[in-house]
């Protein structure tokens, strides 16, 4: 899958395989906006961590598991002051 510039991969696992529930994958978006579009399309039959909402060092941030099973933090970071 290609995001932007970035090239994602993933790779299927033999059956016996146990999920790390504590992995995250952690995208940061270039914009509120962003953010939330993408972390809508996740939420989507999945199971909500943390809300999308503002942080300190964040304008948006939300943590959520997908209806694969995927944990992901997604992110729009403030720009430094």
């Amino acid at each position: 899958m290609r995001i932007g510039e970035t090239v994602l991969m993933a790779a299927e696992v033999p059956e016996r395989f146990q999920p790390m529930l504590s992995a995250y994958f952690y995208l940061s978006v270039e914009s509120a906006e962003e953010a939330e579009r993408v972390y809508a399309l996740l939420a989507e039959g999945g199971e909500i961590f943390m809300p999308l909402g503002e942080q300190f060092f964040a304008s948006r941030l939300g943590m959520l598991r997908d209806r694969f099973g995927t944990s992901s933090v997604i992110s729009h970071e403030r720009p430094p002051a």
